[in-house]
């Protein structure tokens, strides 16, 4: 696989749309990347029935596409330090999201953010060591941020993945 950088990708559809519908081969090559990202290239042909020339090009033109956007690892909150997990929705001042958004991205144990539609502006996963910790978060670090007007918060208390993959 290339090793292009984000800026060398297409750039991405705009959300909730495809660049281009994707095909039931691109799709099971997704499922089996989402499940082990580490499957090569060959492990990857064999298991979808197709030839190392066609995964390798399809690979590279999903991430060219910009539908892949990076290879990671899936760290395991609780056995990294992470033992309280929460969900924060934000109230935020009308036009400061991307004020507000690259605040958010400097705030350590924020997981993700995202921009809603509905009662709340912005919903937030973080992870944090521990209840104070998460308090720290929420009470000194986002309520600080200018342009966040209220939050609200919810303690996770179990979670899991969904049984099945979206892809196919």
């Amino acid at each position: 696989m290339s090793q292009e950088t984000e800026t060398e990708a297409a750039p991405a559809a705009p959300a909730g749309r495809s660049s281009r519908p994707l095909d039931e081969v691109d799709r099971r090559i997704l499922d089996e990347l989402v499940r082990d990202g580490r499957t090569s290239v060959r492990t990857l042909a064999e298991r979808i029935h197709i030839s190392r020339t066609n995964a390798y090009a399809r690979v590279e033109r999903l991430v060219r596409e910009g539908v892949i956007t990076g290879f990671r690892a899936q760290v395991a909150p609780e056995p990294a330090g992470l033992g309280t997990s929460a969900y924060v929705a934000l109230t935020i001042e009308q036009n400061t999201w991307r004020e507000v958004s690259a605040q958010l991205a400097q705030v350590r144990y924020i997981e993700h953010a995202a921009l809603l539609g509905g009662d709340h502006d912005v919903l937030a996963l973080v992870r944090a060591p521990d209840n104070a910790a998460l308090r720290d978060v929420v009470l000194g670090r986002i309520q600080s941020i200018p342009g966040v007007l209220s939050s609200r918060t919810w303690l996770v208390f179990e979670e899991f993945d969904g049984a099945r993959s979206p892809w196919v």
